[in-house]
């Protein structure tokens, strides 16, 4: 057995991963996200008796910081983790950052403690190099100038980018990004209507399309948050979307909030024969799944 798949099965708990642990050796991927029961007592033991193990997919556990600073993550394989909602704390988080040597996958997102520090601690102290996704919605206690520093480091090597939620994160910040993030295929930016602080700045959406057509040709998955009355928009912003159109030619779902926009959006595609690209924001979000490597084996109905 190399993948395990417990997703939100409410009874599962360290118990649980010590047996897979014991009688998979081989395991290659482990995923328990919203199993609330984990603490992460057993961490240690996964890792010495599963050496193989590259992907642990963790989101929504009962994570405690202990149990994290505890186990070896300096002599594992973790190439792919996933702590999103797992409220460690920053003494932690820069600890488990700087300690694992060859991350190509993070998802930390909905974290309080993710601070500046600890990207700080996590470029001079940790290994980012073979980094490729990188998740950190809603982590509000990030500055824009610590994410654009990272950004201009690693960012010509991002094929994932989620910075949704982050209030702060504008126009300016987008079009500094688009710059630098070339390979990148999967984008998520913006505020999703209702869940956080309301932004005063309009955002100016077709230079934004323009830049992503202009600097990110291989996008295939990009999401925008903000609501119609965020974005400045007008009947002109049809060439931009055009624009997009014609040039992003991976593109394969563009997730938009509902209102004049996303009509706006979609009416284009539609008159172009892509009926099913621009999804609403109600029925669809777009995540960095899709770069695991072992995304295909996660998939059940």
């Amino acid at each position: 057995l190399r993948c395990v798949n417990m997703y939100g099965i409410a009874f599962v708990d360290d118990s649980h991963v010590e047996a897979f642990s014991s009688n998979c050796i081989q395991l290659e991927c482990l995923s328990i996200n919203f199993c609330a029961k984990v603490t992460g007592s057993t961490l240690k033991l996964l890792f010495q008796r599963c050496k193989k193990l590259k992907t642990l997919l963790m989101q929504q556990t009962g994570l405690k910081a202990e149990h994290v600073m505890a186990a070896d993550w300096e002599n594992t394989n973790i190439q792919e983790l996933d702590i999103t909602a797992t409220e460690l704390p920053t003494e932690c988080l820069s600890d488990l950052l700087t300690r694992l040597p060859n991350l190509r996958y993070l998802c930390a997102g909905q974290q309080d403690g993710f601070t500046d520090q600890v990207l700080k601690d996590w470029m001079e102290k940790g290994n980012v190099k073979n980094l490729i996704a990188l998740d950190l919605d809603r982590n509000e206690n990030l500055s824009e100038e610590a994410l654009l520093k990272f950004i201009k480091v690693q960012g010509p090597m991002l094929q994932g980018l989620v910075l949704s939620g982050i209030p702060h994160l504008c126009e300016q910040f987008w079009q500094s990004t688009l710059q630098i993030i070339k390979k990148i295929q999967i984008l998520v930016a913006g505020m999703a209507m209702g869940c956080c602080k309301k932004i005063h700045q309009k955002i100016h959406i077709d230079s934004m399309l323009d830049a992503i057509a202009n600097n990110c040709a291989e996008i295939e998955r990009l999401e925008i948050g903000w609501d119609s009355e965020t974005l400045r928009f007008s009947d002109r912003s049809s060439k931009a979307i055009d624009t997009v159109r014609v040039k992003c030619l991976r593109l394969r779902c563009l997730v938009l909030c509902d209102g004049k926009y996303f009509e706006l959006v979609k009416s284009n595609f539609d008159r172009a024969d892509r009926h099913t690209l621009v999804r609403s924001t109600t029925n669809c979000r777009v995540t960095l799944v899709y770069l695991l490597s072992c995304f295909k084996d996660l998939i059940f109905n």
